[in-house]
């Protein structure tokens, strides 16, 4: 069963979210709930392309939360480094 961490970045982005998004006081409570297919399908994301190669991706609690993370296969090890809002121009997924 693969580990998963989050970056202070990811934090970072979690904390900034649920204040300019108003998210509920159970947000970490979810994501936590949401990271836990990572553990034993930590290949289940899509991988991304581009400059955000070789990252992969899961949608968090909300459909518009995109979790973005790498997996270090030799050391079974889910990194999670970055939340973004799918719907921002800025988004891993944008077109």
């Amino acid at each position: 069963m693969a580990q998963v961490r989050l970056s202070v970045d990811a934090v970072k982005d979690l904390d900034r979210m649920i204040l300019t998004h108003s998210l509920p006081a159970d947000t970490r409570d979810r994501v936590r709930r949401s990271l836990r297919v990572l553990e034993q399908f930590p290949r289940i994301g899509r991988q991304l392309e581009g400059r955000w190669t070789p990252l992969r991706f899961i949608l968090g609690p909300w459909r518009w939360l995109l979790i973005l993370y790498s997996y270090e296969e030799p050391d079974d090890l889910v990194l999670v480094v970055a939340f973004q809002d799918a719907q921002s121009s800025a988004a891993a997924t944008a077109g």
